[in-house]
């Protein structure tokens, strides 16, 4: 692998933690933002850091040979801890629980990292080597033990995530189960590649050479499993903000016939400040629901609730559920009242109405889920439709006559 296999995941790896950053910067309180923005970090770093030609680099800066693989193995420790203790903050639970075990992840990883540095202080590594230092180095005292300490510490770190993921995994559901077990096989790609990194150091032991597992081999699959963690990752974050954008234009969309046929009656909407059709969805559901709003207060002296009985019963009697009735029941009520509306151009009964100052319209404490249901009966239910054909006209005196 180039140094671009490694720079590219790097670069992608920072511009994620930029974004990001503004967030983590007014949210740095919060333990799983503070999780996510130090294992994108360290994402960052260790991808950045073994590169062959960073390496290279670092070592001439420094001036001591070989001093990046210390740096590289105890970036991979702290990465391993920041994978674990992102989980655990990720799960959640009772605070004082999930600060003790993020705390024994990181002790634990951090006297790993000691332990690295101090093993490579202790040995002699003159000779530099960029990509096969692993094997290189097998049979010499200190370099020896350092190599089989990190490799242990990827491999414990693998196999806890596995069960974290899984066991967290059997409890939940959707993209959230998907993300988890993605995680999952992501860090078990760790198990392969301390595998046949151990099997080349092992055959160096034994006088065989086996570094193509080291050095061509165990890259690739440290590759792969790191992209396919980082899908993990996204996976349920992504999806679910698909899911909601869905959600809420489908709600935008089905709220359309209702919104439609109260539109001419809207008291507001030739003064209304209307939002860009860029606005984010939410905003514009907002806004349909006010115009829905503003146009049912307006037609409130229009309203006549003996066509909403009936629709009511008819909805009933049709096999509705009572929750769909009242639904149905005030759409009709409702399309009856555009139409009484209209053939009041004059307005007679909305002054009758002024005098009496109604406060309240029957539908105005419905919230969206009601409006959405009313909606989709001015478009499907044959008692909106029967209401509609036979909308009533309502005079000054018939208001009168009925608020009595």
């Amino acid at each position: 692998m180039d140094g671009s296999s490694y720079y590219v995941p790097a670069v992608a790896m920072g511009v994620a933690l930029a974004v990001k950053a503004p967030t983590l910067i007014r949210g740095w309180r919060d333990p799983l933002l503070r999780s996510v923005g130090v294992l994108l970090a360290m994402a960052c770093l260790v991808f950045l850091f073994a590169a062959p030609p960073t390496i290279a680099e670092v070592n001439q800066i420094i001036g001591i040979t070989n001093i990046s693989a210390p740096l590289v193995y105890c970036l991979l420790s702290a990465f391993s801890a920041s994978c674990l203790v992102l989980i655990i903050n990720w799960r959640g639970g009772p605070p004082e629980v999930t600060r003790r075990l993020s705390q024994r992840w990181i002790i634990g990883y951090a006297l790993v990292s000691v332990a690295l540095i101090v093993l490579f202080l202790l040995g002699d590594a003159p000779e530099e080597r960029l990509r096969d230092l692993d094997t290189y180095y097998a049979n010499t005292p200190f370099i020896r033990e350092m190599i089989v300490l990190y490799l242990l510490a990827l491999t414990v770190a693998a196999v806890a995530m596995n069960v974290m993921c899984w066991r967290w995994a059997l409890q939940v559901s959707g993209w959230l189960r998907a993300g988890l077990l993605t995680i999952a096989v992501g860090f078990l790609f760790n198990i392969p590649y301390a595998a046949t990194k151990f099997t080349a150091v092992a055959a160096r032991w034994n006088g065989v050479d086996l570094d193509g597992l080291s050095t061509d081999v165990a890259p690739v699959l440290a590759s792969v499993g790191a992209q396919v963690s980082a899908v993990g990752f996204l996976l349920p974050l992504a999806c679910q903000r698909i899911q909601d954008s869905w959600t809420t234009w489908s709600t935008y969309r089905r709220l359309g016939p209702l919104w439609r046929e109260l539109r001419p009656v809207s008291v507001h909407e030739d003064h209304a400040v209307r939002i860009s059709w860029w606005s984010p969805a939410e905003l514009q559901v907002t806004q349909r629901e006010s115009d829905i709003h503003d146009g049912m207060l307006s037609l409130y002296p229009y309203f006549d609730s003996e066509v909403r009985s009936l629709a009511y019963d008819a909805a009933l009697a049709a096999g509705s559920v009572p929750a769909q009735a009242q639904a149905e029941a005030d759409a009709a009520m409702v399309t009856a009242a555009v139409r009484a509306r209209a053939a009041d151009p004059d307005g007679s009964v909305i002054g009758a109405a002024e005098a009496t100052a109604p406060t309240t319209t029957s539908t105005g404490a419905e919230g969206p889920r009601h409006l959405v249901r009313m909606s989709m009966a001015l478009r499907q239910s044959p008692v909106v439709a029967a209401a509609r054909g036979q909308a009533p006209t309502r005079s000054e005196s018939d208001f009168h006559e009925r608020t009595r």
